[in-house]
């Protein structure tokens, strides 16, 4: 397998870390592309019409792409239970909420970026870190208790979006008011799968 990336993606660190939980990092490539939303890679488009990382490609089928399902068919080759049926609908829905915090805290680094200064639209930006203060405010009174316990995609997913938060919005100190959820990360980060993909 080769897996398509870019630069400190928290998409692809997902997909990282979940390589290196399922005991198939071994067994996977990595090429690096440019995922620009601009200009994206010819490489990248020819596999992933939508033109984003990562994008996985298998020798025994079409390209994956969309970080959630990369980790899902990960986890279905190894058989390493990071989506446990017992827990499925919860891990799902942990999932879902950590891609909804990257999507909105990668939107306000597109705005910053890509569009000229004085077309920025400050409520928009200050809307995109609502969702995130609310999906954090919920994780922290709801949904720490689920992340204890063995590795499931709910703790991978969560921990690659509080890790992105410190890595691009560190003025916004998502941890104010949130003990228990920053106590977690705190502890969560120190896996060898996190320390290994840490982005620089």
């Amino acid at each position: 397998m080769t897996l398509l990336m870019a630069g400190p993606s928290p998409y692809v660190r997902k997909v990282r870390v979940t390589l290196i939980e399922t005991g198939l990092a071994d067994q996977t490539e990595t090429q690096k592309v440019a995922a620009s939303p601009l200009e994206p890679d010819p490489t990248l488009t020819a596999m992933n019409p939508v033109g984003k990382v990562p994008t996985l490609l298998r020798e025994d089928g079409p390209a994956l792409y969309d970080s959630r399902v990369i980790c899902r068919y990960l986890d279905a080759r190894a058989g390493a239970g990071l989506y446990p049926e017992s827990r499925l609908w919860e891990v799902l829905t942990l999932e879902a909420t950590a891609d909804g915090i990257l999507d909105a805290a990668v939107g306000m680094i597109y705005e910053a970026r890509f569009r000229p200064e004085e077309k920025r639209h400050a409520p928009w930006l200050e809307g995109q870190w609502a969702k995130i203060a609310r999906s954090l405010d919920a994780l922290e009174d709801r949904w720490t208790s689920h992340l204890a316990g063995r590795v499931t995609m709910a703790q991978i997913a969560i921990g690659c979006a509080l890790g992105y938060l410190d890595f691009r919005h560190p003025e916004r100190d998502w941890r104010a008011g949130r003990p228990q959820l920053a106590a977690w990360f705190e502890k969560a980060s120190e896996t060898e799968a996190m320390q290994a993909t840490k982005p620089e």
